[in-house]
């Protein structure tokens, strides 16, 4: 049989020009709201509608077109998330062309690069569950498909975009549905974001790691912020003049969170990212060596399509050219060789480290809740404490260790990318080397722009520092938390404790999880699940528990662990589908307009919390009966 058509020259240029425009879009979005909508299922659709144009390229271009446009997106979140910290800290004016793109590209064909031996351990041993992969193979093989299942997709889609345009394009309710209140000296919150994808994403992982993810959100919203804010909030400077003018119990809530608890969630990833490599030593070695066999058996042995990765040597000289050029700007930033060396050293093994999390974390909660902030800081912050240590004049080092953050939060958010839409192509059959190579060509095509449409929104709104000329500028909120982790470090007062505490919950959580293993407990918990959800606010956790408490309820009502599961996939894929469209669409008259309010209703027919409450709650009930549906009415299996 021949090989499936993949890799072709307009699907190469259609998912450049997708590259570029949700990247764009994605940046905007990222400096305005401190979030990013994934761009793999975007990519995918827009693929089908446009190559069904253009005469049916099938079900293996389509992915190669989505797998080159997700570049953007993961690249510009990355570079948003890093660079404009240089440009709040008054290292640069502007962002200059040069070192920008020689930074993302850099990182980005490092995260590329580092996750390729991942492949064999993350997606064929462990079998991990990539949500959003999961969805957008479910996405790809419908539209190969006419029928039910389709119908049930499109259902679905337009439920998450109605929702999501009534939330984010009419204003009719908020995002987040939340309630605090002062309890004697402590404090109580619950909220919850009102968002179908999250459900969506939550039924695709599962009960397990749902209900993982929900009790990091529990340690750190409902202990440790109303332990710290009844012990330590009043005589605390950064939070008792709040406490003192009595701000209302919700914000006071975010603001022990951002400025303390967060980094419990930091600590616990640090100590999970190292459990993480130590668990799949074997698994990485394992894809190295079969990396070098593979390419020493070309030409003598047949190796199945679905197994070939990029040849191992390729990667190891690949990495070596990159390594290369980013010594020498480092060593622009400090005029030192020595501290050049360790700099770029610090950065090569930060990129594999941390690239390797952030791809196990696409496949426990998917790209679009993957921290790569998170991993960003932690890098910044043992990059921060070993600059410390050689840098004799303070004023360089936070520029030094933001340089260094940069390319491993680029390396991380690729590296998550690449196996997201690397277990697509499983489920769907694409050929491994070819999808590397597809994201490969997305990322240089992206680096291109990145420095363009950075300099565009500085000039247009300015980001982060407020000016005369910009009073209300873009505020980049995880680029402002960078620079103050890199300046907290050289000139004091970040939360060391908290960073501890976490890393003590994060060793507790690896203790119960090997006790787990060795009792041949069919649960368990991985340290980087509880990790990723003391780092994200609980409103993001409640959604996706619950959603995996939808799939838990289908199990036991169908008395089978993967009865429905197709057709609950499908209609959960879709509520993810739906929401990220309409996400991207809504960034092009914000960008146009410069204004959120472009669709708002007036305020006065704005039902509120409650209805949006009503409606997600109402999306929850359609994915549990599109669960439960028969096969023969879903098309699907």
């Amino acid at each position: 049989m021949p090989d499936p058509r993949e890799l072709t020259l307009r699907g190469i240029i259609l998912g450049g020009i997708l590259a570029v425009l949700l990247g764009a879009a994605n940046a905007y979005l990222g400096l305005f709201a401190g979030m990013t909508v994934s761009a793999c299922i975007p990519s995918a659709v827009i693929s089908m509608g446009i190559l069904k144009l253009l005469g049916h390229g099938g079900i293996h271009e389509n992915t190669m077109v989505m797998t080159e446009g997700s570049a953007g997106e993961a690249l510009a979140a990355a570079a948003i998330f890093t660079l404009p910290a240089l440009v709040i800290l008054g290292v640069w004016d502007d962002f200059p062309y040069l070192w920008v793109t020689t930074i993302v590209l850099i990182g980005g064909i490092l995260g590329v690069l580092l996750t390729i031996p991942l492949r064999r351990s993350l997606i064929v041993e462990q079998n991990l569950r990539f949500p959003e992969g999961t969805a957008v193979a479910e996405v790809l093989r419908v539209g190969e498909r006419a029928g039910a299942g389709l119908l049930a997709l499109s259902v679905a889609g337009l439920t998450g975009a109605a929702i999501k345009f009534c939330e984010t394009g009419m204003k009719l309710w908020p995002g987040t549905a939340q309630a605090a209140t002062y309890v004697g000296s402590g404090l109580a919150y619950v909220g919850t974001n009102l968002s179908p994808a999250l459900l969506g994403i939550g039924y695709i992982v599962g009960m397990n790691i749902a209900s993982l993810v929900f009790l990091g959100s529990v340690i750190s919203w409902n202990l440790a912020i109303p332990l710290y804010t009844a012990n330590f909030a009043a005589a605390d400077p950064a939070l008792a003049g709040a406490l003192a003018q009595g701000m209302r119990a919700e914000d006071f809530a975010y603001l022990v969170w951002t400025k303390k608890i967060r980094y419990l969630g930091v600590g616990a990833m640090l100590v999970g990212g190292l459990w993480a490599l130590v668990s799949m030593r074997s698994s990485l070695l394992s894809g190295v060596r079969s990396g070098l066999a593979q390419f020493r058996r070309s030409g003598r042995e047949t190796i199945a399509r679905a197994e070939r990765d990029l040849p191992m040597p390729w990667v190891l000289n690949g990495t070596v050219a990159c390594v290369v050029p980013i010594f020498f700007l480092y060593q622009e930033i400090v005029a030192h060789y020595g501290i050049a060396v360790a700099m770029a050293t610090i950065m090569l093994v930060a990129s594999f480290l941390f690239a390797s999390v952030a791809a196990y974390m696409a496949g426990l909660v998917g790209s679009s809740n993957n921290p790569i902030s998170g991993v960003t800081m932690a890098t910044m912050l043992l990059g921060s404490l070993l600059l410390y240590a050689m840098l004799s004049e303070g004023d360089r080092g936070p520029a030094a260790a933001i340089m260094i953050g940069a390319v491993v939060c680029c390396a991380a958010s690729l590296g998550g990318d690449l196996m997201q839409d690397l277990k697509t192509g499983q489920l769907v059959g694409a050929t491994p080397w070819k999808q590397q190579t597809a994201l490969a060509i997305g990322v240089l095509v992206t680096v291109f722009v990145i420095a363009p449409i950075l300099n565009l929104l500085n000039d247009a709104y300015g980001i982060g520092v407020p000016t005369a000329e910009h009073p209300n500028p873009l505020v980049a909120p995880q680029a402002t938390l960078m620079a103050s982790v890199a300046q907290g470090v050289f000139a004091g007062g970040l939360p060391w404790g908290m960073v501890g505490a976490g890393a003590a919950i994060g060793v507790a959580i690896i203790v119960v999880d090997e006790w787990l293993r060795r009792s041949g407990s069919a649960i368990r918990a991985p340290v980087l699940a509880v990790a990723v959800g003391i780092y994200l606010p609980l409103e993001v956790d409640t959604p996706i528990f619950i959603g995996g408490l939808i799939a838990w309820l289908v199990q036991r009502r169908l008395k089978r662990a993967d009865s429905g599961a197709g057709a609950g996939t499908l209609f959960a894929a879709g509520l993810i589908t739906g929401e990220a469209l309409i996400g991207i669409l809504l960034a092009i008259p914000i960008v146009v307009t410069g204004s959120t309010d472009t669709f708002s209703v007036p305020e006065a027919w704005r039902p509120g919390a409650l209805a949006g409450l009503a409606v997600v709650a109402f999306a929850a009930w359609l994915l549990y009966r599109a669960a439960l549906a028969p096969e023969s009415r879903t098309g699907d299996n």
